[in-house]
């Protein structure tokens, strides 16, 4: 099983912002960025800055692929 951010990509298009944009307000990193663009994990503090950020649960903007 994988982590997908596909819904996270989607939310951003829905709210007209780019992923810089969400990568400042939510104070991440370059390379945590490129992680989420890979489907790698990040930590749950990202995550739960970037719900904060969005106003929104996890399951808005994370899902579970099955190999």
């Amino acid at each position: 099983m994988t982590i997908s951010y596909d819904k996270l990509w989607k939310k951003l298009i829905d709210k007209k912002m780019t992923k810089n944009a969400l990568r400042i307000k939510a104070e991440m990193s370059s390379s945590t960025m490129a992680k989420m663009s890979k489907n790698e994990t990040v930590s749950m503090d990202v995550m739960l800055r970037i719900c904060k950020v969005l106003d929104c649960e996890f399951d808005d903007i994370i899902g579970i692929k099955k190999d």
